[in-house]
């Protein structure tokens, strides 16, 4: 069992920051497809680039490592009792040595628990079978994408797209509409993994199970193969693009496995994965514990410095961005200049405030001053380094629609000028960013290393009996780029492109399958 915890560990670092071989081909050839100069080829090159930094760093791709989930296949007579707890001690082990979030926390207290163990954390599927080794697979899912599932119980209305019966154009119309409603705020472009039946839990079960499916391989199902084929060709013309920012590439892979159902229900189930496709797997010897063969790797790799090189000369030649230094404090008047579509770069301070904090503002004071700062949705990786100063291990943003109910009332409460995020704000932030005077900035979701390596220097940190990732955490930060997509004009990149997705997905409601 020793030797097994430690092949864990090294699945778990793996899967945390080397990005597999067939996801990175996937986000290679969106790269490619995207128009040089464009807020979508930015977001993408940004990507490639933390991937790399990922690598070469062994740190977290993103900073939201989820729940870490297991699924492991093992022969006959193995103890998966001992295997269980050689895996939470591989956990608890990661997570100390900062290659994991700490993210396990008590629904009632909301107390984090510091090493993601508890009540059913992590997830560990076991499954027998007659082979003579064992299959541990490996998935690290994080919140933002998460929150996008969704599930659908035919028949439906659908917005945009109509009725959708019982059939496998209705499936299909499910499909569309799960890609419609993610927008960006599950870090698009991404993944997805469908389940057709089962009843609620099954066929969430079977949707996540897909998404342990290559990002290559070919359905051995006619029907399901074509559909699969439909939806990657037609999911892409609705415009949604990397970040929901607009663009070639909105679904990097679709994934459609099904189960029988009993004859009053029909579920199709949708697991929705940003582009940071955290899955690996290995084949361990049964009577050692050793790694046989890591899974996932087999084909051709991805010279993502060569791409970055290429993206930079078309760059230089193309962008017609406006680009905007701003440092904290932070005037109205600049703020007043911005407009959506500009790229931010920020100089000085910024503070981090998710869920915890942002409930904590509307009843109290803030711990330091707010005026005139900048509000980070972020949930960082943090580490104490030699001299027992804190460092920033990983440290991209979180999905910001959490904060709607609060972040407009905050933001005139304290005085806060800028709100950086992923996936945009509603309505309610929208008319607050008029009336006081804000800017909501989008940074690249899942960029944890790209945004790290901005953060200088650790300034302190207030309110930490919320965990680490729900404190708040003071950080000069250099050379920390964003884009403006909801500026204090009333304008609005994400119900602009949600407009236009919408009216796109209409176009698909005519039946297709017969």
């Amino acid at each position: 069992m020793e030797k097994f915890q430690e092949s864990m560990y090294k699945l778990i670092v793996e899967t945390s920051t080397n990005l597999p071989k067939d996801v990175r081909r996937a986000i290679a050839a969106a790269k490619i497809r995207e128009n040089a100069g464009t807020r979508a080829a930015m977001s993408l090159d940004t990507i490639t680039k933390n991937i790399k930094m990922a690598d070469d760093n062994v740190s977290p791709i993103c900073q939201d490592t989820g729940l870490p989930t297991f699924k492991i296949k093992v022969p006959v007579n193995v103890n998966q009792i001992e295997m269980k707890k050689a895996i939470k001690k591989a956990v608890a082990e990661a997570t100390s040595d900062t290659k994991l979030r700490p993210n396990s926390v008590d629904s009632i207290t909301g107390e984090n628990s510091g090493d993601n163990l508890g009540e059913g954390t992590p997830v560990i599927k076991f499954e027998q079978w007659e082979n003579d080794y064992i299959d541990v697979r490996l998935i690290l899912k994080g919140g933002g994408c998460e929150n996008k599932n969704i599930q659908y119980s035919l028949p439906a209305e659908l917005e945009g797209l109509g009725r959708a019966g019982r059939d496998l154009d209705g499936i299909r119309k499910c499909i569309m509409h799960s890609v419609y409603q993610a927008q960006g705020q599950g870090c698009s472009a991404g993944f997805i993994g469908v389940g057709i039946g089962g009843d609620r839990t099954s066929g969430y079960e079977l949707a996540k199970e897909m998404l342990f499916r290559s990002a290559d391989d070919v359905n051995s199902n006619e029907n399901l193969r074509k559909l699969e084929e439909y939806v990657m060709e037609n999911a892409n013309k609705l415009g949604i693009g990397t970040m929901g920012f607009g663009g070639e590439t909105t679904l990097l892979g679709c994934k459609v496995g099904v189960i029988n159902r009993i004859p009053a229900s029909f579920f199709v189930s949708v697991a929705y994965n940003c582009w940071a496709y955290r899955r690996l797997g290995v084949k361990l010897d049964p009577a050692t514990g050793e790694i046989q063969e890591w899974l996932y790797q087999e084909g051709e790799d991805v010279d993502f410095d060569k791409m970055k090189e290429e993206a930079a000369a078309a760059l230089e030649e193309k962008t017609e961005v406006r680009q905007v230094t701003l440092e904290a404090p932070i005037t109205e008047e600049q703020i007043r200049e911005l407009r959506v579509g500009d790229v931010v770069t920020i100089n000085g301070m910024m503070h981090t405030g998710r869920d915890a904090i942002h409930k904590y503002l509307t009843d109290h004071d803030a711990p330091v001053d707010l005026n005139g700062q900048i509000i980070y949705h972020c949930g960082p990786v943090m580490a104490k380094d030699g001299e027992g100063n804190w460092e920033v291990k990983a440290a991209g943003p979180t999905t910001s629609i959490r904060e709607e109910p609060y972040q407009g009332d905050i933001m005139k409460k304290f005085g806060i000028r800028a709100v950086i995020g992923k996936g945009g704000m509603g309505k309610k932030t929208l008319q607050a960013l008029g009336e006081h005077g804000g800017v909501y900035l989008n940074a690249i979701g899942g960029a944890a290393q790209y945004y790290a390596e901005c953060m200088h220097k650790v300034e302190g940190v207030d309110l930490m009996q919320f965990g680490i990732p729900e404190a708040m955490w003071h950080i000069n930060v250099k050379g920390f780029t964003a884009v403006v997509t909801m500026d204090s004009h009333g304008n609005s990149l994400h119900q602009d492109v949600e407009n236009s997705s919408l009216e796109k997905l209409a176009q698909f409601k005519e039946p297709v399958f017969k």
